[in-house]
């Protein structure tokens, strides 16, 4: 719930100059405010079990006690409602991947531009995805902008292969593991892989992996 006409964001990072840094940076907008600060994901979980109701979680990837992989999982088994944005220092796929199958809606590089905060802040807590890249983001902006129906996916202009291929995107398996569960060739794969990034106007498996969650061809 907003307080007033601003978000609330509650940022967890254990470094305290960045942490305070990125709380002048939030409260600078005129639609955010930060009403906590903590050091790890206990923490985070403590304060929403203490009644804390933020519009928007930001996680560092990396901190002690509870890192942020383990505090979005609970926070998807304990507070699946709760949106949260991941702050990272990398973008490796599936990681990521990992990430939005916790229920992680968007992504944040530590080396992000300054206007390109709220950008991210407002898609992520108005309900869409955001990912710090050109790609994904325009995916997310097209899923949030369409609501494409979750039930048509499968339905309209994907083959039965490429639903399937989706779905083992959206796991941690190599492509040479996803093609040894398909029983294709490697070679085949990649021609699926490489024909549905064409399709959804996407470049990366993150991007894939949002497109099938999205449209509920996995479970999050």
């Amino acid at each position: 719930m907003k307080m007033g006409n601003k978000y609330k964001v509650l940022l967890a990072d254990d470094h305290v100059l960045l942490r305070e840094a990125l709380t002048t940076m939030v409260n600078a907008l005129e639609d955010f405010v930060v009403t906590s600060g903590v050091d790890h994901g206990q923490q985070v979980i403590d304060a929403l079990n203490n009644g804390q109701k933020p519009d928007l979680i930001i996680l560092d990837l990396s901190m002690p006690v509870m890192d942020g992989f383990e505090t979005a999982r609970i926070l998807s088994e304990q507070f699946p409602e709760q949106k949260t944005l991941i702050l990272t220092m990398y973008d490796s796929e599936i990681a990521l991947i990992r990430l939005l199958q916790d229920g992680v809606k968007g992504f944040l590089k530590k080396d992000i531009q300054p206007r390109e905060l709220r950008t991210a802040l407002l898609a992520v807590v108005e309900g869409g995805f955001y990912y710090s890249s050109q790609a994904t983001g325009k995916l997310g902006r097209m899923i949030h902008t369409h609501h494409v129906n979750k039930t048509s996916l499968g339905k309209s202009f994907l083959s039965d292969r490429e639903v399937e291929f989706l779905k083992h995107a959206c796991t941690d398996k190599t492509y040479k593991e996803i093609a040894l569960d398909m029983k294709l060739t490697p070679r085949v794969v990649d021609s699926c892989r490489d024909t549905l990034f064409e399709k959804l106007d996407v470049k990366n498996r993150v991007g894939l992996a949002i497109y099938a969650i999205r449209h509920g061809l996995v479970r999050v």
